[in-house]
């Protein structure tokens, strides 16, 4: 399990990689050009530039979330090969300053949707918050009021270019069904996949967030059913998937446990995050702690333990406690605290499984 951090860039963010340092057992900075707009090529000069300063503090850069998709490409208009063409550019040169997973999704207009940004809980630290009521009799309009008045930060998925032809992209997404947006997805699919195998990077699609249709438009990647029609469009190595146990977990028919056992050998990279989930639909994200959620999260590090999962893990949205003032689901605190307890859980797993503590382990190795 090769612990990461997901880390806004120096003008983007409110954590530091000083602070992330200090963290124990993270090695690797999950990161982005967050500045760029979407659909343009990542220039090597720039590309260089972060990757230099990741390392320079001690991580590696090896996992990219994301690469956004143009919604010319997810729409699948006249436009879609030449976004296409730039996005195989990008794989080409993050793949000269090795990058080895490249995190994406295929969400019409919207990659993540929440109509509370600072929900108060009850311990007196805020968090995330999904009103499933007031989504479905939401003007979109409001629902983008809301997101930019969270935070002066750029947001991935709700970039301002974006946010400015929602009424153009919502009447260009009035032909695309489920079927349609599979058809596209494929056609991404098998343009880009040769690419990136021969540059060596394992693709891996974000599941959508959350994992049903929102505003009459069309969802996807939802649940386990998605995986095997994914895996039918291309069996290569290249066509991954990330799985986010918060993300589609906020279904509560989809077994995070279960999904973890089938799926985590097509899996690079993991977001391990818990929710609690509400009869009615709604849902708030919590500590990363089992008990605090609907997701077993000690289920899900179990089954990544027996398979001595070596792939890229990072806390996902955390709290926002002890009057931490940064973007939305993204301080340092929380997260921080979920890092150690997923650690405390695979140290746990592993020295049941091998009969050996992990500190005897290590002072074998010292003597």
């Amino acid at each position: 399990m090769n612990i990461t951090f997901r880390w806004y860039g120096r003008d983007n963010d409110t954590v530091t990689l000083e602070n992330v340092k200090q963290i124990p057992g993270v090695k690797g900075i999950v990161w982005a050009l967050h500045q760029k707009p979407v659909g343009e090529v990542w220039e090597k000069d720039e590309i260089k530039g972060e990757v230099e300063y990741i390392k320079s503090h001690g991580f590696h850069a090896d996992v990219v979330e994301s690469v956004n998709v143009h919604e010319s490409i997810k729409i699948g208009n006249e436009d879609r090969m030449k976004y296409i063409e730039k996005y195989k550019q990008t794989i080409r040169n993050l793949s000269d300053y090795g990058v080895k997973v490249i995190c994406y999704n295929f969400m019409p207009i919207f990659d993540w949707t929440r109509t509370e940004m600072f929900h108060p809980l009850k311990d007196g630290s805020t968090a995330l918050f999904y009103e499933k009521g007031k989504v479905n009799h939401l003007d979109p309009q409001e629902l983008i009021r809301t997101v930019a008045e969270a935070s002066d930060l750029i947001l991935p998925g709700w970039e301002p270019e974006k946010m400015a032809r929602i009424t153009e992209l919502f009447e260009a997404y009035k032909e695309v069904d489920e079927e349609k947006l599979w058809a596209n997805l494929e056609i991404f699919l098998q343009e880009i996949l040769p690419v990136a195998e021969a540059c060596g990077i394992q693709m891996a699609i974000h599941p959508d967030d959350p994992p049903w249709s929102i505003f009459g438009l069309p969802r996807i990647i939802t649940g386990e059913q998605s995986y095997e029609k994914l895996r039918a469009i291309s069996d290569s190595w290249s066509n991954g998937i990330t799985m986010c146990t918060g993300s589609m977990g906020a279904n509560p028919s989809n077994n995070m446990v279960e999904i973890a056992r089938k799926y985590a050998g097509l899996a690079p990279f993991s977001h391990i995050r818990n929710v609690k989930i509400y009869e009615n639909g709604d849902f708030v994200e919590t500590s990363h702690y089992t008990q605090d959620g609907s997701i077993n999260i000690q289920g899900v590090v179990e089954e990544l333990n027996k398979q001595d999962y070596k792939g890229y893990v990072r806390p996902d949205h955390g709290r926002h406690i002890w009057g931490e003032q940064c973007r939305p689901g993204y301080g340092l605190y929380d997260r921080a605290m979920g890092i150690m307890y997923l650690h405390g859980l695979w140290d746990a797993y592993e020295s049941r499984k091998t009969g050996v503590g992990v500190y005897d382990s290590y002072s074998r190795k010292l003597n």
